[in-house]
């Protein structure tokens, strides 16, 4: 998930991306926010595998569409809703934030690509990082202080789990286990169902009908767990559906179709 810091080519959330050093950044602070108005209206946020045993109790986890899934934390089921947000970006209840929110504004990215050693950097257009009076040193003595070690330590393990990640949902497509999927919801006083496509699932049939030996080599591996925590998220997309109507945010169409995340 890591990108060189290229604005054509920079994930959500990250509108700009530097190299954090002393020589500029000697006395800049990092500052406690109580929102995060960037997530108010992102209804899908990715997800690592490390994260869904914790993440399903309170969210969906699909995969996106495409020949390169990556898992996503559904915080809403349609673009710009986010069901946990208030329109301040503050939360509305208890929830799982995900840990690619939680390292926002930093991230480690390829300051060159002859080389893949990754630099800690942060987006500058963030409120959280700046020339303060207020919050927690970046560096102490021109060194990194222990704030920013401890940043760094998140963002090494991110990346970690990002690659771990990625090889499950190799294994995924190398099984053929994922497919289209389709959540169709009535709404009481709609002859239609709402439809939400533009993302993919674990087929559960095909998931039944594997070899013995392949259904014990993903046990064995820790895949399965993982996939019975994915497929027993997609219950919650219901959840969702109802929170919007609660907070009017179902659109004015009798059967939308959710864009691709």
């Amino acid at each position: 998930m890591a990108s060189a810091p290229n604005a054509q080519n920079l994930p959500v959330f990250y509108n700009d991306l530097v190299p954090l050093n002393s020589n500029e950044h000697g006395n800049w602070r990092i500052r406690q926010v109580e929102s995060a108005p960037h997530l108010a209206r992102q209804h899908a946020v990715p997800l690592t595998i490390d994260e869904f045993v914790q993440a399903q109790r309170f969210l969906p986890i699909i995969f996106s569409s495409g020949p390169n899934p990556v898992p996503l934390a559904l915080m809403g089921l349609n673009e710009g809703v986010n069901t946990f947000m208030d329109e301040e970006g503050k939360l509305r209840g208890p929830a799982y934030v995900p840990a690619y929110v939680r390292r926002y504004p930093f991230m480690l990215a390829k300051l060159r690509p002859d080389t893949d050693e990754l630099s800690l950097c942060f987006d500058p257009t963030s409120d959280v990082v700046g020339a303060f009076e207020e919050g927690d040193e970046l560096f102490s003595e021109a060194q990194p202080s222990d704030v920013t070690q401890n940043i760094l330590g998140f963002c090494e393990q991110f990346e970690q789990a990002a690659q771990r990640t990625a090889q499950f949902v190799e294994e995924l497509k190398s099984y053929e286990l994922l497919m289209d999927g389709e959540v169709a919801i009535q709404m009481p006083g709609n002859d239609q169902p709402f439809v939400y496509r533009g993302f993919q699932m674990v087929n559960e049939e095909k998931l039944r009908d594997m070899r013995g030996d392949q259904l014990r080599k993903i046990n064995q591996n820790g895949m399965l767990p993982l996939i019975h925590a994915h497929l027993f998220s997609l219950q919650l997309m219901r959840d969702l559906f109802a929170q919007q109507i609660q907070q009017g945010k179902v659109p004015n169409v009798p059967t939308p179709q959710a864009s691709e995340a």
